[in-house]
Formats: C-alpha cells, sequence, structure tokens
C-alpha cells in the first residue's frame, strides 16, 4: 500500500468539522480505503464488523438512534466507541448529541461533521482514499498532460526528456513531474502520476540549472496529478536496429500490474521529440475512439491487391 494517511489529513482535504478538537488527530492511522454505515452495530449486531474503517452515520442511523432511551443510546455508544473505531463522520449536518461527544473522547475517537449528504461523502471518502493508500512506486521519468492524455516520458539520463517536456510545456502543455513519478495503482486499469513535493514544478535544465515552470510560465502551465495513459521510452538511435515502422499492434510497459501502451522512441539529432510526442498523444486517442491509422493503410494496401487480381 501507499503511505499513510491520518484523520488530520482527512480532516484538512475533505474540509470536515471537528466536533473533538481536543484529540489528536495526527496520530490516528488510516489503513483501509473503505467505509462502514453501522446500522447493524447500533442495533446491537457486532458480529464481522470492520472497526478499522471510517464509521458514517447519516440519516436512517441517526433517525434509529432518536428511537433509543438514554439508557440504550449510551450503551449502544459505549459498545460501539469501544472498538477503537478511527473516527465517527456525521453526514447531512447532523449535529452529535453530548453522549456520543463524550464516549468518543473518553475513547479518544474523533468525532467529525460534513453538510453533504451521506452517499456524497460516501462517495468522495472511497475515492479520496483509495488515492491516498493505493500501492505506489517511484520512477525516473517526465510526467506531462498532452492534450489531456498522460504522457509518461522515459529514458537514460541526459537522453532529452526534460527538454522535451520543456518544448511541451511552451506549446501549452501541462507539466505533472520531472525527473521522479511516483505512480499510483488506483484501480486495476487506472495508474496515476504525481511529483514528489520537494520537486513539484521544477524542471532540471543540463548547462542552465533548475527552472520554475509555474512561475516562469504561469499555473496554467502546470498540473498536480494526471492518469498515466501512454509510455514514450526514449533510446538513442541505433542504426541497425529494426524499429517499428508500423504501429499494426500495440505495445505494453507494466507498472504495479496494470499495462500502459508504450512506444519506444530512437532519438538521434534533428528530431523534434515535442512534436512527436504530440503526434504519438493524438493518435492513441484516435485509437481509442475506434480510429487506427496503420489498420486502414493495410486495409487500403489489401483492397488494392484485391482489385488487381
Amino acid at each position: 500500500m501507499g503511505e499513510n494517511v491520518t484523520i488530520k489529513e482527512l480532516i484538512k482535504d475533505l474540509n470536515l468539522e471537528n466536533f473533538t478538537p481536543d484529540i489528536d488527530t495526527e496520530s490516528i492511522i488510516l489503513k483501509h480505503p473503505d467505509i462502514n454505515r453501522p446500522a447493524l452495530q447500533l442495533a446491537g449486531f457486532f458480529d464481522h464488523f470492520d472497526s478499522e474503517r471510517v464509521q458514517i452515520i447519516g440519516n436512517v442511523e441517526n433517525a434509529f438512534i432518536q428511537t433509543l432511551n438514554d439508557e440504550k443510546r449510551k450503551e449502544t455508544y459505549d459498545k460501539l466507541l469501544s472498538y477503537k473505531v478511527p473516527c465517527v463522520l456525521y453526514a447531512r449536518g447532523i449535529k452529535p448529541d453530548e453522549d456520543m461527544i463524550s464516549y468518543c473522547v473518553h475513547y479518544g475517537v474523533p468525532c467529525l461533521g460534513i453538510e453533504q449528504s451521506t452517499t456524497y461523502i460516501t462517495s468522495e471518502l472511497v475515492r479520496w482514499l483509495n488515492v491516498q493508500l493505493a500501492p505506489v512506486i517511484s520512477i525516473h521519468g517526465v510526467l506531462v498532460d498532452v492534450y489531456g492524455e498522460g504522457v509518461l516520458i522515459t529514458g537514460d539520463s541526459g537522453i532529452g526528456k526534460s527538454e522535451a517536456a520543456l518544448e511541451l510545456v511552451k506549446r501549452g502543455h501541462r507539466l505533472v513531474s520531472d525527473d521522479v513519478v511516483e505512480i499510483r495503482k488506483v484501480s486495476q486499469q487506472t495508474l496515476v502520476g504525481t511529483a514528489p513535493d520537494i520537486t513539484k514544478h521544477f524542471i532540471e535544465l543540463r548547462g542552465i540549472g533548475i527552472i520554475d515552470v509555474k512561475a516562469l510560465f504561469g499555473v496554467l502551465s502546470v498540473k498536480d496529478t494526471q492518469s498515466i495513459d501512454l509510455v514514450i521510452q526514449l533510446e538513442d538511435w541505433v542504426k541497425n536496429k529494426d524499429y517499428d515502422r508500423l504501429g499494426l499492434e500495440d505495445n505494453y510497459i507494466e507498472y504495479l500490474g496494470n499495462k500502459v501502451v508504450c512506444h519506444v522512441l530512437p532519438v538521434r539529432p534533428g528530431r523534434n521529440l515535442a512534436i512527436i510526442v504530440e503526434t504519438a498523444a493524438v493518435n492513441h486517442r484516435q485509437k481509442q475512439m475506434g480510429y487506427n491509422a496503420a489498420k486502414e493503410l493495410y486495409n487500403r494496401v489489401q483492397a488494392n491487391m484485391a482489385g488487381k487480381d
């Protein structure tokens, strides 16, 4: 899994209200990307209780709580919070009663709130946790948003990745990360790339040094996260190597168990890498939309040969 995420980060990123500010939320770690609505637990059934998950209380749960007498309600709170759940989150602007806050303080469980609906916070929380807790690796490369396609440029040090990224930024595209890209697997189909905080928005150009892309080209030239849709591997041109000239079949590279389309691009003086990367991104999108230029050419050749017969 990725880095640990704390309740403090959860409160900050989702702008939650904290009803128990005296509890140390930085020391409470979330390890599970799912949530739980404790309806059965409030009714007294604790078998298979997912106590390590965020507990969300919405209208239904709160309405049931209101049907309990004082003694039964306190007993229910005591049992629920004795499992040391990571936090209790009230949706729809519902305010916890004094007994809930008292038991939360007693067991050191943060009690939080949000104005949005239960459905909204459930989906948003699961999405946020899946990103934060996703498996993560760091690779050497450059990630750029080109026409909405996330293009990861890899290759040996000094081959021209950063120069290509700078030219792409000059052409109106957006830099996500230079030199090191942190890749997270947020689903079985999606990889998301980000920059380490320390190098975010910076590019290293040999002979010039470090440049701040955001400061030089403006906020529209950078982006914090981007799905990885295409990988371009730069390598030195080898004269007698057989490079793919048609592109009938896609080649793939695998990160964290997910496959991504990969093109090997030979580099030699005179080749404009930025234009080639732009073209590769547009061509990839075109293939995703069902049109393959190589197959169209193949079909034309086949039709031409059949006509001659």
